[in-house]
């Protein structure tokens, strides 16, 4: 009966080192689990790198030159714009996993001298980027010309998508006529499918440095700036981009 007993009292034991134990591990499992989670390192070697939501909607972009999404490639089901350059740089989603501007750059020598610039460009919701920030430096035949700003541009056409210019741009490219592409291009400025410069506030590739206003087909209209002669201008033009007034005033 003792021995009985005894042998009762030694499962129960069992059976509570058995559920303290598995307590504890399931515990250590949920700690190590978290601390994955939040993991340091000192460098981290990658082509490409994508952020995402929990559903798997791409939000960013980190990429090298050889992996930036263009072509046939699909981000959040969407078509990747086929025309573009591949550079390296980051490309931004917005939460309906459509593309909202980015940040590009490159740079390298050429039988002329170098060439490179950087771009962090903002869009508009479906469209094309109307906020830019811009730096060029290029050498050509041996001068150097070098530009820097912030430019606002706008499009005429206020219901065309990303989709919609992607498809008309597949169109244009298609055509191997010069002349019929040359005709398609002005057919589609005409109906604002293209930007056109508004504001541009920096320095412009001949050394001046101001503010310059621009109209809705993109036309020089208004100039204030600081030309390489340290002398300030300022400059008003017609739709034909004739000087109308100016100061100081024209000789």
């Amino acid at each position: 009966m003792q021995r009985t007993t005894n042998l009762q009292q030694e499962v129960r034991w069992l059976k509570r080192y058995v559920l303290v134990s598995s307590l504890l591990l399931v515990v250590i499992l949920l700690s190590a689990y978290q601390h994955v989670q939040t993991q340091r390192f000192e460098i981290i070697e990658a082509q490409r790198i994508n952020i995402v939501e929990k559903d798997g909607t791409v939000k960013m972009i980190l990429t090298n030159k050889d992996r930036f999404p263009t072509g046939n490639e699909l981000i959040n089901n969407r078509a990747t714009n086929k025309t573009r350059q591949k550079r390296p740089g980051m490309l931004f989603f917005n939460d309906e996993g459509m593309e909202s501007g980015g940040l590009i750059f490159d740079g390298k020598k050429n039988p002329d001298g170098h060439e490179g610039g950087m771009s962090l460009t903002f869009d508009r919701y479906d469209g094309d980027q109307v906020m830019q920030m811009l730096s060029t430096d290029q050498m050509v035949k041996g001068k150097r010309y070098t530009t820097h700003g912030l430019a606002f541009n706008d499009y005429a056409n206020d219901t065309l998508t990303q989709q919609g210019f992607s498809h008309h741009m597949d169109r244009l490219m298609a055509q191997k006529d010069p002349a019929k592409r040359d005709v398609m291009e002005t057919q589609m400025r005409q109906q604002g499918m293209f930007s056109v410069p508004r504001i541009y506030l920096g320095r412009t590739g001949d050394a001046n440095n101001g503010l310059y206003l621009f109209d809705n087909a993109g036309m020089p209209r208004a100039m204030l700036y600081v030309d390489k002669q340290n002398q300030a201008k300022l400059e008003f033009f017609d739709d034909k981009g004739n000087v109308v007034d100016s100061w100081p005033k024209q000789k």
